[in-house]
């Protein structure tokens, strides 16, 4: 996936707006979790003296307020409230479910005071899915293995306080489990291949399915015609959320 060109498409620059207005007043020192190329580690550091930029593996970009770092939300190496700020989006919706309350009881454990949490809201994993050639295995878009709401989010957080919420962009992209079955035996054709995420089972890269038979492409041209039919009747829900934790003093 090209990153700059997704930087530079109109939702994404929405989305990060959205982030950058919900940064609190501080000063002090920031973690950035799952950094990728540095791009809000960046942005952080107009607001704050001192970033922390960590990912699985360290980030390969350099800036005199950033420090890189390999590290892991589930197990992360600082003190309590460690940092005055934690920033996480686009993150927990990879992380592996049994894994994720940990993870997010390690993001409430280092902040001092705030914590800015974003992933999308009520994606329907069903939708762009991706089927592995080395292992046959079915993933989901993007390697999303979670899915959330408000309720979901604010139990995952239970120890902070929800200072403001945000919504951003829309989408009425669902599935069912008739065309869900159909694109699955159909090798899901129209999947997020070109994501950089490997296959969550077996690590294999994956690539777009090669010629498929008669019989899948018409499993296919039924399951968009019901999507599409559904799509009809589905009420838009935004696309992401952004939630300002607090922690009390």
């Amino acid at each position: 996936m090209d990153m700059a060109a997704a930087r530079s498409s109109q939702i994404e620059k929405n989305r990060t707006a959205d982030l950058l207005n919900l940064i609190p007043s501080l000063s002090g020192t920031a973690l950035d979790i799952g950094t990728r190329d540095g791009h809000f580690s960046k942005l952080l550091t107009q607001h704050f003296d001192h970033v922390v930029a960590l990912d699985l593996e360290q980030p390969q970009f350099e800036h005199p307020k950033v420090q890189c770092v390999k590290g892991d939300v589930t197990d992360l190496e600082y003190e309590d409230e460690h940092f005055d700020f934690v920033f996480c989006a686009e993150v927990l919706e990879h992380i592996p479910s049994n894994l994720l309350p940990r993870a997010c009881e390690e993001l409430a454990r280092v902040t001092k005071h705030n914590a800015l949490i974003g992933v999308p809201y009520k994606q329907d994993l069903r939708v762009g899915k991706t089927t592995c050639r080395s292992c046959g295995k079915t993933n989901p878009p993007w390697g999303h293995v979670n899915s959330f709401d408000e309720s979901i989010l604010e139990s995952l957080f239970s120890g902070l306080t929800v200072a403001k919420v945000s919504y951003v962009e829309r989408s009425n992209e669902v599935s069912n489990g008739v065309s869900s079955c159909l694109m699955n035996l159909a090798g899901n054709p129209y999947g997020t291949y070109c994501q950089e995420e490997s296959c969550v089972y077996c690590g294999g890269q994956l690539g777009v399915p090669q010629e498929r038979q008669v019989w899948q492409k018409i499993a296919t041209k039924l399951a968009i015609t019901i999507e599409v039919f559904q799509r009809q009747f589905t009420k838009p829900h935004p696309q992401w959320i952004h939630l300002l934790l607090q922690k009390s003093t």
